[in-house]
């Protein structure tokens, strides 16, 4: 009785090993030492089937002589016991190995003098894997109730390996539909760095500053979103976008086309949505144009750009030292007759917040207050 009853509790503790188990080879030792403590026989190993070659791969075990367990292989006919488990699905036990006459003993089992041995099937998915087999060199005899316990095992390893199979299925989707996702991204980003060259070309063949201007506006926003879609190929989590790299790349692009003006950039490190970035990258980017355009006249200036975060709020802030707003500007009239103005108020509601442009001590500042529960904050 306390024989079977430490079976039992040595069951028990392995379904809670092989149910953790991640790795398969630590796994299966791990079976086999605690299989022959159970069956109080020093000899165990797992026989993995390989159907390519047709034969049965001491892939773990314990007792065994160096150069057995990794090395060691046996035949799959059902001259074996461990192959007769094998092809036929039915447990074995074989308590006089030197006297059988159905089965050979493999001769790494006879240098060792194994006298019985008891094989069991163990199978994933319905597929045949392996075979659980104990083996011992003393008198004695492995009995029927003893199968219980080995098919015990044999059961958790098959579910512990299945389980494995469908998690490296489940990783190995998710790195095919990563690769997807970042290939899109990158060509969605050359397509509209194609569009915004060929927006260039046209401003170039133009002489009117009305239709420029409109098109290095359109520029400027396809730009912005290119550079959103580059961030979200190259980063190290797709679909999230590190909001400094966006703003200040943002940023250094529309410096390049404004030489006389100096973008400042104080943008905390967090990281955002896609969802979120390109409706953000386009307010960064009509609001830094709009200081461009109007905060300095013909003149140069500075344009400070800051980004925090607080009670789970993103809070944007462009601002300059120029000639401020009309006295009577209101920006709900402004969007009325402004495109750039619309498109302002449109991505602010887009993104759940507020938008504020007003005069400042010095110069314009307007804030947007973003409440945003989809902020993925830095580890």
């Amino acid at each position: 009785m306390q024989y079977r009853l430490r079976q039992q509790s040595i069951l028990a503790d392995f379904g809670i090993e092989a149910l953790r188990a991640r790795d398969l080879e630590p796994m299966l030792q791990r079976a086999t030492e605690l299989c022959g403590e159970g069956m109080r026989s020093k000899y165990c190993k797992f026989l993995e089937y390989r159907p390519e070659q047709d034969s049965l791969f001491v892939r773990a075990g314990i007792g065994w002589a160096p150069g057995v367990v990794g090395s060691a292989e046996m035949r799959t006919d059902l001259a074996s016991p461990a192959g007769f488990a094998l092809e036929t699905g039915q447990p074995v036990i074989s308590n006089h190995l030197e006297n059988e006459e159905r089965f050979r003993t493999p001769a790494f089992m006879a240098e060792h003098h194994i006298r019985r041995a008891i094989n069991v099937l163990v199978e994933t998915s319905g597929k045949r894997f392996g075979v659980l087999e104990v083996d011992s060199p003393d008198e004695g005899k492995f009995e029927p109730a003893d199968l219980a316990f080995m098919q015990g095992f044999a059961n958790l390893i098959g579910v512990a390996i299945e389980r494995q199979q469908a998690e490296q299925r489940l990783s190995d989707a998710m790195e095919h539909q990563e690769l997807l996702t970042r290939e899109a991204s990158h060509r969605v980003k050359n397509s509209l760095a194609l569009v915004s060259a060929m927006l260039n070309l046209q401003m170039q063949e133009d002489d009117d500053p009305r239709i420029t201007r409109l098109l290095g506006d359109a520029q400027a926003r396809i730009t912005a979103i290119a550079q959103t879609h580059d961030q979200l190929w190259r980063g190290e989590q797709v679909g999230i976008v590190a909001l400094d790299d966006l703003v200040c790349g943002i940023a250094t692009g529309l410096a390049e086309q404004a030489p006389l003006h100096r973008i400042d950039c104080d943008i905390d490190a967090i990281r955002i949505s896609a969802d979120t970035a390109i409706p953000l990258g386009l307010l960064v980017t009509e609001l830094v144009t709009n200081a461009i355009k109007y905060a300095y006249g013909e003149g140069g200036g500075v344009i400070a750009v800051t980004i925090r975060t607080t009670d789970g709020r993103i809070l944007l802030t462009v601002s300059d030292d120029g000639v401020g707003l009309p006295a009577d500007f209101d920006l709900k009239a402004a969007s009325r007759k402004s495109l750039g103005m619309r498109m302002i108020g449109s991505l602010a509601r887009q993104l759940r917040g507020t938008i504020a442009i007003e005069n400042a001590a010095r110069g314009t500042c307007a804030v947007l207050d973003i409440p945003d529960p989809r902020i993925v904050l830095p580890d």
